[in-house]
């Protein structure tokens, strides 16, 4: 289903896969704002990691951070495995146009990103996208990010859990924070983190009636939802 809405997105009502990305990114960085609100952070805890996989839901990250670097956070771009195509590679153009450090590795020794980082937004895997189908790399990011202390954001599903049924309790990523993309997945049942977000705003009224979706009310301007 979330498949095929966002073909319906594409393909009838014409958005460009890069202004889905955005708008997304961005709705994924407002949402962070909201649960960990800026005056609230000393210094340190303003730094934010990204961790950004192949797909589109790295995409997504890629502007998640660069939208976190408008809001004055310090965010740094770890991508394990930099795909080619034109979408990541203007993605990490602006990334790197507003001097947002990417990592050249990320240290195994999760004590080290403990200190650095106030917190971590995954974005290795998107729905439908298994650990093993993402290649060494982005399995070895998702070990190191299971073993970490400090907040954890997942965008859409954590990393490595199946749609529907979820993860395994004992070896599977526990966000603080989840925030569902258009609409929350099956999975998110199962989220037992502190907040959960929806970033689904842009979906128009015809295509959540056609894929019956109860998608909360968003107040005044806001492109996100607490759940």
């Amino acid at each position: 289903e979330a498949a095929a809405l966002e073909r319906e997105l594409l393909e009838e009502y014409c958005f460009g896969r890069q202004q889905l990305v955005e708008l997304c990114g961005y709705a994924s960085a407002v949402a962070v704002t909201k649960a960990f609100p800026l005056p609230s952070l000393s210094r340190k805890q303003r730094t934010v990691l990204v961790v950004c996989g192949p797909e589109q839901n790295g995409a997504v990250g890629l502007a998640c951070a660069r939208h976190l670097r408008v809001f004055e956070y310090q965010p740094s771009v770890f991508s394990p495995a930099r795909p080619a195509d034109p979408l990541h590679r203007d993605l990490t153009t602006q990334c790197e146009k507003m001097d947002i450090p990417f990592l050249s590795f990320l240290p195994a020794e999760v004590r080290l990103i403990d200190d650095a980082y106030g917190l971590v937004v995954d974005a290795v895997l998107g729905p439908g996208v298994r650990p093993a189908e993402a290649g060494g790399p982005c399995a070895r990011a998702l070990t190191t990010m299971k073993r970490l202390s400090i907040p954890l954001v997942s965008l859409d599903v954590p990393s490595g859990w199946d749609a529907q049924a979820g993860g395994d309790v004992e070896d599977a990523l526990q966000p603080d924070v989840l925030v569902s993309l258009a609409a929350p997945k099956s999975c998110a049942r199962r989220f037992s983190g502190r907040h959960h977000f929806v970033a689904g705003r842009f979906v128009p009224d015809e295509v959540r009636r056609k894929f019956a979706l109860r998608l909360p009310e968003y107040s005044g301007t806001d492109c996100v939802a607490a759940l």
